[in-house]
Formats: structure tokens, sequence, C-alpha cells
């Protein structure tokens, strides 16, 4: 490649991305810090690899003579680092597709993600000392960032179409298959379309980041729980193919105004509508059973508080996806939009959701 554009990549590479760098970590220091979310410092080192390796191409495009090897070899290095940073950042997302959720918030995930690692790294630096390489084994961080990019993509797509973003995970899917097209060049040695393509690439997925944490900024920022008197509540049980009753509420007034129809237990189903009813009665309170009574027959609304959770959990799932949700921004907003305990601490609870805002 001719060294002029080696150096003007270089330059290039080193200063966006170090801009980029800072940039991510600032709005991690004001908002994730708080939060001890450290997604968003893993995404800023995946970028600060990319400026590193600008400083390597600006150091090898200005030296007469140097080996391609030793260069390709940093090049790879750099590459499987960001492709690293970018797997351990996935654990912090909120929005996880449910079909790969449990792997990624594994306590494997570390080895899963760091085996393989380990196996592209150390022959790409056997590479740099002895010049010698088996041919499947040349390019080891092309597969490592192809086994990335498929978690990459399925969980940007989730990020963004959660937060309501279609465009932005539609894009996030053409930024991906960017990316794959990148690699394959690399793949095929074609060196200038390989700069084009990277350049394109790590451009947009730098925007994509930055999209990413505004789009978290927006959602930490507005109300995703409605209050009181903007939500409506159905309630539904219909027979299945089986011939048995499935339970379902569906809720509207959620950001968006899509009605979101959730499966219950029966358990929680028949509380919940144990509510509905005694809010539409006038009476209102329901009572829980308190801790320390020991008699056998029932004369409680309610055996344990924990049914009032479990109800609240099952909403929350239903709405958001298992583990998609936190009780700060999710489970005490929601209690507080649906339940009021009586102030005398009496162990009493009601629905206050608007009569005209139930349906069953």
């Amino acid at each position: 490649m001719n060294n002029d554009i080696l150096l003007f990549y270089g330059w290039w590479q080193f200063a966006v991305c170090l801009f980029a760098f800072v940039a991510l970590m600032a709005i991690w220091r004001n908002i994730g810090r708080r939060q001890n979310d450290f997604g968003q410092v893993w995404l800023a080192l995946s970028v600060l690899c990319w400026s590193i390796s600008g400083i390597i191409e600006i150091y090898f495009a200005s030296i007469e003579v140097h080996s391609s090897t030793v260069l390709d070899g940093w090049r790879s290095i750099l590459s499987l680092l960001n492709s690293l940073f970018i797997l351990l950042a996935l654990p912090w997302f909120r929005y996880l597709p449910e079909a790969i959720a449990h792997i990624i918030k594994s306590k494997y995930w570390v080895y899963i993600v760091g085996v393989p690692f380990v196996f592209s790294i150390v022959p790409t630096l056997n590479r740099m000392v002895s010049g010698n390489a088996i041919t499947m084994m040349t390019e080891l961080d092309v597969y490592y960032a192809i086994f990335t990019l498929g978690f990459l993509g399925f969980v940007l797509w989730e990020s963004f179409s959660k937060r309501r973003l279609k465009a932005l995970a539609w894009l996030s899917l053409v930024c991906i298959a960017v990316v794959l097209v990148a690699q394959m060049y690399k793949l095929s040695g074609y060196s200038i379309n390989l700069t084009l393509y990277s350049a394109i690439f790590k451009t947009s997925l730098i925007m994509l980041f930055f999209a990413l944490a505004l789009s978290w900024v927006k959602e930490l920022s507005e109300n995703i729980i409605p209050d009181t008197k903007d939500l409506y509540v159905y309630f539904e049980k219909n027979k299945n193919d089986a011939g048995k009753y499935e339970h379902y509420v569906s809720l509207k007034g959620l950001p968006g105004n899509h009605k979101r129809k959730i499966k219950l237990t029966p358990a929680s189903y028949d509380l919940f509508l144990k509510f509905a009813h005694k809010r539409k009665s006038g009476e209102d309170w329901l009572e829980i059973k308190p801790k320390s009574y020991k008699k056998t027959e029932n004369n409680f609304d309610i055996n344990d508080y924990n049914e009032v959770k479990r109800l609240l959990v099952s909403l929350l799932d239903g709405m958001f996806g298992k583990q998609n949700w936190t009780d700060t921004h999710h489970l005490n907003p929601l209690k507080n939009t649906l339940f009021e305990m009586s102030e005398k601490r009496d162990r009493k609870i009601r629905l206050i959701v608007p009569i005209e805002n139930i349906f069953s």
C-alpha cells in the first residue's frame, strides 16, 4: 500500500477514535459511573484500540523499511482486543434478546469469549516472532470478529427496537453487514479496498455507539411507566387448542401507546383480577395476612406480600423481557402506578387505576 495512504489513514484513525473514546468516557463519567454500569467503558476501550492501531499505522508509514508481518500482527492483536472489549460490554446492556440473554448473562460468559481470544492471539504472536503461520490460522482475528458481530448484531437490534428506535435498529444491521464485507475483504487480501471499508465501518460503529449512549440517556430521562390516570388494564381469558384456559392482561398507555399483551399464571391473574373487582365494587382495600398469624383458617385476601411482587415481576417480564428491567427504573415505578398501601400501615393494599380504565 502507498505510504501516503497509510499515513493519512493512520492519522485519521488515531484522531477520530481518540476523540470518540474521550467523548464516550465523558458520557459514562457523568451518568454510567453513578449507576455502577461499566458497559460503556468496555465500548470506549474497544474504540481506543482503533486509535492505538492508528498510531501503529503512522509509525510504520514513517519508516522506510518495515516488516509487513509485524505490522499485520499488531493490526490483528488490536483487532482481537477490540472484539474482546465489545463482547465484554454486552452483559451490561439493558435489553438482550431472550434467545441468547441467558448465555451473555451467565457466569461462563468470560470463558466463552476469553478462551477463543487466547486461542486466537497466541498464534498471532507466534506469527509475529517466527514469521510463519498455518494457512488457516493467519486471520484468526477475522473469525473472532465474525463471532463478535453475531452477538453484537442481535444485541444492537434488541436495544434500539426495545427503545422504539426502529430506524437505528435497521441501520445497526446495515453497519454489521458492512463490517462483514470488510472482514471478507481482509481474507481476500485487497488492502486498498480494506482500508476504505475499514474507514466506513469504524465511523459507522462509532456513530452507533454514540446513538446507543444517547438512547440510554433518553430512556433514563423519560418516564417509562406512565402515570396512573394514563394506564389502561384489560383482562382476557381464552381457551387454547388443548382446551385449557390461558390468562392474559393487556396494558395500554406505555411509551408508544401500544397495547402490551402479557401472559400470566392463573394465580397472578386471579390476584390482579381480585384487585380490579374490589376497585370496581368500591371496597378497594385487600388485606395481607401478617407473618405472625398462626391460625389455619384463611381470613385474608392475600397470604403474602410476595404474591403482589410476583405479579409485578410477571408484568415487567411480559413488557420488557426477563432481566431487561431494573427495580429502580421499572419495578418501583410500576408498583407506585398500580398500587397504594394504607397510610395506617395496617397491611392493606389497593389498586389505584381509575375504574373507567379497567376492562374485565
